[in-house]
């Protein structure tokens, strides 16, 4: 009987303890169950409280506390048992409970009436607080179109004496977007494959956030397997894009993206396969290097015409003036390296033909061959001549034909035509020695022959010279 009156005056004292607190009143208390609508709060001694599940999620709708978390909440109601809120009602707000809100931070619900010069104002049960630009929504966000809505805000200021109440709807933001933020970075690591908005284009790539806020960087390198010169050419503020997370920094606290990622790479599927050296396929000039010019062969495979491999002018950089960005030509491939994805490829002359996949009418290159070329430049140890894209040879200065001591960039000056005689070409068709002597030596030898052949003895007729006199002899007796 003792124990039955022992238990009966506890409940009795926490029931007084529990009238005893005061609607406005802050209390902190332990979550010991989650129900269908509303959840208990064991606020100690004082017993227990419930409190509506919405109070407990964000904005996505997922819970941010869980069993046996500690919240701090303010008591809204005693009738009936005690009524806790995280969020002040504005309607119902006092100025005393909104004096709590500003010492404890509690969030209090306010409705924009109106924009102002430099802000909004707010109704906050019947007083009107003012809230500035900045803080009505996140850094970055679009700042208008906030009258008639209702927000949850926090005091930042709170004067009694001129009535003066400072708003910030940001700051709360913040702290959602933080706590939702440790829950988004759990999920990204090397490999995810996640979907986010372009929260911002640079000239080097784009921000795309993941949620929360958590933003990685998309640069440009990875948005294609193509040459990407404008980030804004692929993506838009807001777009949704689908990505796969390259890098994790921890430290830095840097996410970094990929979007060709999700795509084959064609140096793995297609190049090996289908293109072979000797081809002549079309291609389109990408950028022009002081070095050569960069073809697009296909999207995703970009080749390099050296400047080496055009015909040359005579004049400093002016195999540049053969090519020029956004230009479609037709190009020999020269060398595929795979591993280094690289391919040489050179411009093909118009009348060579651009039959594609096929070599083309090039050149015949051949020991032998007597071929006509252009001066490319000048060396100590001879003279190197352009014969076709790619196919450069060498005269040794002993096969000139011209004296040491003469003017060797006078007798050959780069740009002009020569004549020369394939001598050599080693096996793999890259070093040839050309003679421009032989073609001098095979001109007087044609010579002689030509003149042999007009001064030759007529048929029937003696080749000696006493036949001839002989001849004449027997003509004159007649």
């Amino acid at each position: 009987m003792s124990d039955q009156s022992g238990d009966f005056a506890a409940m009795f004292e926490a029931v007084v303890q529990v009238k005893r607190l005061e609607q406005g009143e802050l209390v902190e208390g332990r979550i010991v169950a989650i129900g269908p609508e509303v959840a208990l709060v064991d606020v100690g001694q004082k017993g227990e409280a419930v409190m509506d599940i919405a109070e407990l999620k964000n904005a996505d709708g997922g819970f941010e506390v869980a069993v046996g978390d500690r919240v701090r909440a303010m008591v809204v109601s005693t009738s009936g048992g005690l009524t806790l809120s995280r969020r002040l009602a504005g309607a119902a707000a006092s100025d005393r409970q909104l004096e709590a809100a500003f010492q404890s931070g509690l969030p209090v619900e306010g409705k924009v009436e109106r924009e102002v010069n430099g802000g909004y104002e707010v109704r906050v049960g019947r007083r009107r607080a003012f809230c500035p630009i900045s803080q009505i929504d996140v850094r970055g966000a679009n700042t208008s179109a906030h009258a008639g809505h209702v927000y949850q805000f926090r005091i930042i200021e709170y004067n009694e004496e001129d009535g003066n109440i400072v708003l910030s709807r940001r700051a709360l933001l913040e702290e959602e977007q933080r706590s939702n933020a440790v829950k988004v970075r759990e999920k990204i690591a090397p490999g995810t494959v996640m979907t986010g908005q372009v929260a911002s284009v640079r000239e080097f790539g784009a921000f795309v956030d993941l949620g929360a806020g958590v933003e990685g960087l998309l640069h440009v390198s990875e948005m294609s397997w193509s040459r990407v010169s404008n980030p804004a050419e692929m993506v838009k503020v807001g777009d949704e894009i689908t990505v796969k997370v390259l890098r994790v920094d921890e430290e830095k606290q840097k996410i970094s993206l990929g979007l060709k990622q999700l795509s084959a790479d064609p140096w793995s599927t297609r190049v090996q396969e289908v293109y072979k050296v000797g081809q002549v396929r079309p291609g389109r000039v990408t950028r022009v290097a002081p070095f050569g010019a960069f073809v697009e062969l296909e999207p995703g495979v970009e080749a390099l015409a050296h400047a080496s491999t055009f015909e040359p002018t005579g004049r400093p950089e002016g195999w540049a003036g053969q090519v020029a960005p956004g230009m479609t030509a037709t190009f020999e491939i020269l060398a595929i390296d795979p591993e280094q994805k690289r391919i040489g490829v050179a411009l093909v002359p118009e009348a060579w033909g651009r039959t594609e996949g096929t070599a083309g009418a090039r050149p015949g290159i051949v020991p032998g061959a007597r071929l006509t070329g252009k001066v490319e430049r000048h060396e100590n140890f001879g003279v190197f001549v352009f014969l076709a894209p790619g196919r450069i040879g060498v005269i040794p200065s002993s096969e000139t034909g011209i004296a040491k001591e003469a003017d060797l960039r006078g007798a050959f000056p780069v740009g002009a035509d020569v004549e020369v005689i394939v001598q050599e070409i080693d096996p793999s068709g890259r070093c040839i020695r050309l003679s421009a002597k032989a073609v001098q030596e095979a001109r007087e030898a044609e010579e002689v022959r030509e003149w042999t052949e007009r001064n030759a003895p007529s048929a029937g007729a003696s080749g000696t010279l006493a036949d001839k006199l002989l001849a004449a002899l027997k003509s004159q007796e007649k």
